[in-house]
């Protein structure tokens, strides 16, 4: 089952992640290059998403995945964790995010990362 200590994980293992928390104790906050690619909770997992995918995604499985939990709901969709999503799922959706905030990070900051696609 998808729990948090494995999500964390994941998350952080991706290139020049951080890890904050701005809001206090929880939720944890992903960064890449200063931007939150995913937002870290004992319960839940928020990621940024294309606005076509995240709502087929919502669509696909309306028990786990919803809007983004006070944030851009078109952006970000909410996924709950518990028996109807897998870690290979996560970890797609987790993927996802990290691309999407990585391809809006200037070129500049691409380079210094050596995130530039050749």
């Amino acid at each position: 089952m998808i729990d948090y200590e494995l999500v964390k994980t994941y998350g952080l293992s991706k290139p020049y992640t951080e890890e904050t928390y701005p809001f206090g104790p929880e939720p944890l906050v992903v960064k890449v290059g200063g931007k939150m690619f995913a937002l870290i909770s004992p319960d839940s997992i928020s990621l940024k998403c294309d606005p076509a995918i995240a709502l087929n995604l919502r669509e696909q499985n309306p028990e786990a995945i919803k809007p983004g939990y006070h944030l851009n709901k078109k952006h970000w969709n909410t996924v709950m964790f518990g028996p109807n999503i897998s870690e290979e799922e996560i970890q797609d959706m987790i993927d996802h995010s990290y691309d999407l905030v990585v391809r809006g990070l200037t070129k500049s900051q691409r380079e210094q990362m050596g995130l530039l696609a050749k």
